[in-house]
């Protein structure tokens, strides 16, 4: 981990190991996920529409098909756009983690295969995530513009299918916090002999 670009840096970063005080990837990840869970909820919504007909005019609610579809096409179209900035900003934060080397995580492996396995699965997310909103724009606009369903009941399985991987994905994300103490202010406070409640006064 310990390269020459990375001790060009190591003068500039705080406490938690960044040239900035929060880190910016773990907050990208909950707009990825958020962005995409509500797209797939609301297509599946749409989907499902004339089932829930009779609950949205018994709670007097005036929901159209249309509009849970409008809803998910652009949060899949916002999220694909999101994890760029996701995934660009999980690798630069990788470059400059410096994990602890004797911790085993809960899955059984060390820092470095983590780290692997996370960023090949981030990257592998970006490409679903954006082949997704490729396949739901030429739903929306091509092949089921003129049907009341605009998606594909193997879309909204394939975006169940995405939704498990990113729970993978994300575990692998709270091992490199949680166990591996990767930009947490406070471990890395606690290596290096500091109190880590200093920063509070």
């Amino acid at each position: 981990m310990n390269t020459e670009l990375i001790d060009q840096l190591t003068p500039s970063v705080g406490a938690n190991g960044l040239p900035y005080h929060i880190p910016i990837h773990p907050n990208l990840v909950h707009l990825t996920l958020g962005l995409f869970i509500i797209g797939i909820a609301f297509d599946i919504a749409g989907a499902l529409f004339p089932f829930q007909r009779p609950i949205f005019k018994f709670l007097a609610l005036t929901a159209t098909r249309s509009n849970f579809f409008d809803v998910g096409w652009y949060n899949v179209l916002a999220s694909a756009i999101i994890t760029f900035f996701t995934v660009a900003s999980g690798f630069y934060e990788m470059l400059l983690a410096t994990p602890s080397p004797d911790v085993v995580s809960a899955w059984g492996l060390h820092a470095l295969d983590t780290m692997v396995w996370h960023g090949v699965g981030g990257v592998l997310l970006l490409t679903l995530i954006v082949g997704m909103a490729i396949w739901r724009g030429f739903q929306r606009y091509a092949w089921r513009k003129e049907r009341g369903r605009q998606v594909q009941w193997s879309y909204l399985i394939a975006g169940l299918l995405i939704l498990f991987l990113m729970f993978l994905q994300g575990t692998l994300g709270a091992h490199l916090g949680g166990e591996f103490g990767v930009h947490v202010t406070a471990d890395y406070l606690l290596r290096s002999g500091e109190d880590p409640n200093s920063i509070l006064k």
